[in-house]
């Protein structure tokens, strides 16, 4: 790829190697003749190799940048900037978050000892990010991986395994129901409150950005129950032509649990009935059987094409600080 005059690719233990030649993730690496340890030099190489960058990402799904001076979160703000992909407000997902500078969050701030179940980043709403990026400004203590997969092996793999559950997935897509508070519950993995999830303390605001989403909403006493769907759980990726597994329904049934939600109740089929508990068990096995997961170095940045790639979060022991920004 031409990109390899700025960069080089290196290959780590992690990595998969599919019979199609694709290498997953892509790992690069600064070439040391032509990135110099200055920030704005990594950023500048971005600009120049911005369309064999792009067609790395659209080959592979996934590309890890490791050994880049980007040391703070205004230095990864700058990475982002320099890419040139729109930004996506964070209006409809589950995760607490907060704002830390320019475009750039923290990623879930659920607590360490917490697993985050595989997801495409806010599948469950229509307008979700195309591309989602990573930084590691404090690398984990221990564990704390951020574990990705190609999205259409599941699809293919379930296809193959569960042919009547894939085809009535096809036809009724599925519902999300999730009762939020009224303020944000750190101490949950879905606990964003529905001021913050609507960015507003008006609930007939809140009523209409969740009607834009396609979601209605039922006020209870503190909170409110938010209903999404149907919604299609398989999607077809128009520019690789092929069928992805691009839903929530993995990480709703099994984790979307707090004092306030059951997550058995917290996604069904389209048509309102149960899913299947041991095949959704079985989905999760061949998620983490297909998935790469790359210890995080202190400076990475990880980019991904969320049409193509489901992550997720391993349990860790502090200290760790991964933080995200969401691309249209």
């Amino acid at each position: 790829m031409s990109t390899e005059t700025f960069f080089v690719q290196i290959e780590l233990p992690q990595q998969k190697h599919y019979n199609n030649g694709i290498t997953f993730p892509a790992v690069l690496s600064p070439n040391p003749e032509k990135i110099s340890q200055n920030k704005s030099s990594f950023s500048s190489a971005i600009k120049s190799s911005a369309s064999a960058l792009e067609s790395l990402l659209s080959e592979t799904g996934a590309v890890l940048f490791r050994g880049f001076p980007v040391l703070s979160a205004s230095d990864f703000n700058d990475v982002v900037e320099a890419f040139g992909f729109l930004e996506l407000p964070y209006v409809g997902g589950a995760a607490p978050r907060s704002n830390v500078v320019g475009r750039v969050f923290t990623a879930n701030e659920s607590p360490p000892d917490q697993k985050i179940p595989f997801h495409h980043e806010m599948a469950q709403v229509p307008e979700f990010p195309s591309k989602l990026f990573f930084f590691c400004e404090v690398e984990p203590g221990s564990g704390g991986e951020t574990p990705i997969v190609l999205s259409h092996i599941i699809y293919e793999r379930m296809k193959d395994k569960y042919p009547d559950f894939v085809e009535r997935l096809e036809e009724t897509g599925l519902i999300y129901t999730r009762v939020l508070g009224e303020d944000d519950d750190p101490s949950s993995p879905i606990g964003r409150g529905w001021k913050s999830t609507f960015l507003t303390k008006d609930k007939s605001i809140a009523e209409e950005r969740a009607a834009k989403l396609g979601m209605k909403l039922e006020w209870m006493e503190d909170s409110v129950k938010t209903i999404m769907g149907p919604i299609p759980a398989i999607k077809y990726d128009k520019e690789r032509q092929r069928k992805i597994w691009f839903n929530s329904m993995v990480a709703a049934y099994t984790g979307w649990k707090d004092a306030r939600n059951d997550p058995v109740k917290a996604v069904t089929f389209g048509d309102g009935k149960p899913l299947p508990a041991h095949i959704i068990y079985d989905c999760l096995k061949i998620l983490d059987e297909e998935s790469v997961a790359i210890p995080w170095q202190k400076g990475d940045v990880l980019l991904l094409d969320n049409l193509a790639v489901l992550h997720s979060r391993k349990s860790f022991e502090p200290p760790r600080r991964v933080l995200a920004s969401l691309c249209k």
